[in-house]
């Protein structure tokens, strides 16, 4: 049983590995308790708006709520970038598909202008919202992944964060995946806490009976509230797969949320809805180009979607090992172009079956 607070762990594959970040130029963040920061933010938001639609209509109360942030693609040159979505066998009168970048990070001050952000993106995913909009695919890309950062040579996925800000790590994803980013959304993990509080808690489905601090996880279903949430989705720690197992409880979590964002509890308790919405939208912040006519027409045109329509995935992984003092994750190239391939087609969906050990399971670690 481990007593440190959650996220306080190296961010390895396994158990025993470091926590350093290797950011050439630029001296490592002196050690803290970090908080794991769920990427809930496209889908929660989405979810939220979809059930609060009719009320923002009316006002402005929540998409004034939601935080924007500033000039994200502003300094990418298009010609440079992935080229728009190109899906297969879609009707010519679907959408365009939408892309989302969503990243947790754990800001550690203030940042002046011209400096670096002192930060780390400790859950990264990107959200794929189809053009007939009756599909979601959310992919986790572990922090800890060795790869390109544009103009810092190998480093790890999450260092571009620290380098460069979302911008940097737009452009690392978009070199890694060859998937154009059409949006970016920062979560704040408190605010999700107090999310789950206002839903009366979420439940999860535990394979294996499992402790962290204060709480132990019961083989079965879990109801948790904020708190625990909390501890549930930092655990890495006496879990075989350690920090990949920690991705697939975020997973987890998030479906966990996202069902009971649309169960009917929430549908038919004004009060309730009233301060989830809330929660949830200050809880985000997305890119400035997204306002909120773009978010409620988003949130309209996924006014059919469920919780059965969002598909789940881990990036394809040949393992672990170390770079200098860091400790690293080695992707799958051959095998995660097959999955970017079909991401950037909308067929992930369809082709499902190719990526069995990368899917979210129905009752994860």
């Amino acid at each position: 049983m481990s007593d440190r607070a959650p996220g306080d762990e190296p961010p390895a594959g396994g158990p025993d590995q470091s926590d350093c970040t290797t950011t050439e130029g630029v001296e490592p963040a002196p050690r803290r308790v970090r908080r794991t920061l769920i990427s809930l933010g496209v889908l929660g938001l989405v979810a939220a708006l979809v059930i609060g639609g009719g009320l923002w209509l009316i006002s402005n109360r929540y998409g004034s709520n939601v935080d924007r942030v500033g000039d994200v693609f502003a300094a990418l040159e298009d010609d440079a970038r992935p080229a728009a979505a190109s899906p297969v066998d879609q009707p010519e009168t679907a959408a365009d598909p939408v892309t989302f970048l969503l990243v947790g990070s754990d800001t550690r001050a203030e940042i002046a202008p011209g400096e670096l952000p002192d930060a780390r993106s400790d859950a990264i995913m990107l959200a794929r919202f189809t053009g007939d909009r009756e599909r979601v695919q959310v992919v986790s890309i572990p922090r800890d992944s060795w790869v390109d950062v544009p103009g810092h040579g190998r480093n790890k996925v999450n260092a571009a964060y620290a380098l460069g800000g979302p911008t940097l790590l737009v452009q690392t994803i978009e070199q890694l995946t060859g998937v154009r980013i059409d949006h970016y959304a920062a979560i704040d993990f408190a605010g999700l806490i107090q999310v789950t509080d206002d839903l009366g808690g979420v439940d999860v489905e535990v394979s294996e009976t499992t402790s962290n601090g204060p709480y132990t996880f019961t083989a079965g279903l879990n109801h948790l509230n904020g708190d625990q949430a909390r501890w549930y989705v930092g655990q890495r720690y006496d879990l075989p797969g350690g920090d990949f197992d920690r991705v697939k409880r975020q997973q987890n979590y998030l479906r966990a949320m996202f069902t009971k964002l649309f169960s009917q509890e929430v549908f038919t308790s004004p009060g309730k809805l009233d301060a989830t919405l809330l929660a949830v939208t200050d809880a985000v912040a997305v890119d400035d180009a997204l306002g909120n006519g773009d978010l409620l027409s988003l949130a309209y045109s996924l006014r059919d979607l469920t919780p059965a329509d969002v598909a789940f995935f881990t990036a394809p992984v040949l393992g672990t090992g170390t770079e200098g003092a860091a400790s690293v994750v080695y992707l799958d190239q051959t095998t995660g172009e097959r999955m970017w391939g079909y991401l950037r087609t909308d067929s992930l969906g369809q082709n499902a079956e190719e990526f069995t050990d990368e899917a979210l399971q129905d009752v994860p670690r």
